[in-house]
């Protein structure tokens, strides 16, 4: 634990550090044209209700919820020292019952941050600092629905209309960060997360949560440089940790930038299969050739202790500029991790460019046949988006099938809903949102999972265009 001593010199350090950057950011020019604040990613300015939405084809009839997709919306855009993943919240979903869509709903997410900007009161509720703005996923978790980021804030509960309700620490439970990107395991109803700060270069967290919504474990991991660590993945007796070289750095924190977190060449990547309990010392550490991933498909752990991980990589990222991910994408990869060894060996199972890849969440961390993503731009520097595709992996056969959206049109993360919760694997929906570049609108459609080919079985129309953002999930009544 630090002393008071070290704590006030940290303060100190913090408070130099962040005058020198905002000194910085004003000399910066304030209008040049930002990839990541025009065009596509042009932030909306109003919060809309829409009741009347035209449907084409056929909505589920089974489906009873909310689909809810967050990203970022600056409230004020400046490019000075902007980046993509710190834009202020916007919460966008679509209520669905009987095979009808009953309405569209955006809100802001009611930060601190966005108050100070000329936004909305914000939401009542703990805080993490003064750093409050969450952009990043949707989830459900123990009845409540729950907005989140990672790098520090605490998450901000939803109601059924996707207006803030407080932003929460679990009940008093949670002290360290929280994630973007907690995963459930559907065995237990435990949910895993690996967290970060800026704030610590030396350790990163490991934050499991019992299916009552109550954290039950904050256990440190000691690393260095303060790596930026999206998501991870679990197993049977392992959570996985990626300690991969994009980390905190100083140069780009004092010159402005509000995402400080670079490639770092000189930096060893690995991957740390840390046991689900017991003490953090315990965790085997497995080299990996440097490279970055965001998203994991799935892991599965063996009967000789090595684990399988399917994952989205780069050969490097935010290495070639300050904007947004820029990354040379490697594609659909499998790894093998051997603890024995202590050595990663990759295979690639689709070259093409691709990205958000989704399962059948009811076998995460298990054996598993499917998975889901979007194609995306093969270039490092570009907005990360463009004209794409849906591609359905059939893991076990090799089979890939593909559906083009069209000329114009870019489709995001896709999200798999099961018929019933007793239904085979991939036996169900996929769900997700596709923008019309031309015409500035948008479209919610839906995919029979096994049959992409055939195009979207319904869809509905949403009268303009949802900026890009990042992950959504299917919140069903039964979770409000």
């Amino acid at each position: 634990m630090a002393s008071n001593l070290e704590k006030n010199i940290r303060k100190t350090v913090t408070r130099i550090i962040n005058t020198s950057a905002a000194l910085n950011r004003q000399l910066k020019n304030p209008l040049r044209k930002h990839l990541f604040l025009t065009g596509i990613h042009e932030p909306m300015r109003d919060e809309l209700s829409i009741d009347k939405l035209t449907v084409s084809g056929e909505i589920p009839a089974a489906l009873h919820g909310v689909y809810a997709r967050i990203g970022p919306n600056p409230f004020k855009p400046d490019p000075r020292g902007h980046h993509w993943f710190v834009g202020d919240g916007m919460v966008h979903g679509i209520r669905l019952s009987n095979g009808k869509a009953e309405w569209y709903h955006n809100r802001f997410i009611r930060a601190g941050t966005l108050e100070r900007k000329g936004g909305p009161e914000a939401a009542a509720g703990p805080r993490r600092g003064a750093r409050d703005t969450v952009n990043t996923n949707v989830v459900k978790l123990a009845g409540k629905t729950l907005a989140l980021v990672e790098s520090g804030p605490f998450p901000f509960e939803l109601d059924a209309n996707l207006d803030t309700v407080q932003s929460t620490d679990l009940n008093g439970t949670l002290t360290k960060p929280f994630s973007a990107h907690p995963h459930e395991d559907p065995k237990t109803g435990e949910w895993h997360a690996i967290t970060y700060e800026p704030e610590t270069q030396d350790k990163v967290w490991h934050v499991c949560i019992d299916k009552q919504g109550k954290v039950v474990s904050e256990r440190a991991i000691a690393v260095r440089d303060g790596p930026s660590i999206h998501e991870c993945s679990i197993t049977d007796d392992y959570v996985i940790v990626f300690d991969l070289p994009v980390t905190l750095s100083l140069a780009a924190l004092t010159q402005g930038f509000h995402f400080p977190f670079r490639w770092n060449k000189n930096r060893p990547a690995r991957v740390g299969l840390l046991p689900r309990t017991g003490s953090s010392d315990d965790i085997v550490w497995c080299d990996i050739d440097p490279c970055y991933v965001f998203h994991v498909a799935n892991s599965v752990q063996h009967a000789d202790g090595s684990v399988t991980i399917d994952c989205c990589a780069y050969e490097s990222m935010f290495a070639h500029g300050p904007d947004g991910p820029n990354g040379v994408p490697c594609g659909l990869e499998r790894w093998h991790v051997n603890p024995a060894t202590q050595k990663v060996t990759r295979t690639t199972i689709d070259a093409s460019p691709q990205e958000f890849p989704r399962i059948d969440e009811r076998f995460f961390g298990q054996p598993y046949r499917h998975t889901w993503t979007v194609s995306q731009p093969g270039e490092a520097v570009s907005n990360f988006v463009a004209d794409n595709a849906l591609y359905h992996h059939d893991l076990e056969s090799g089979v890939k099938r593909s559906y083009t959206f069209g000329a114009g049109k870019v489709g995001g993360e896709f999200v798999f809903v099961p018929k019933s919760d007793d239904a085979k694997e991939a036996d169900g929906w996929l769900m997700g949102l596709v923008i019309d570049t031309h015409k500035e609108t948008t479209e919610l459609q839906f995919f029979d999972a096994l049959d992409i080919e055939k195009g979207p079985t319904g869809a509905i129309f949403i009268p303009h265009r949802i900026p890009p953002g990042f992950h959504g999930n299917w919140i069903a009544d039964s979770y409000q």
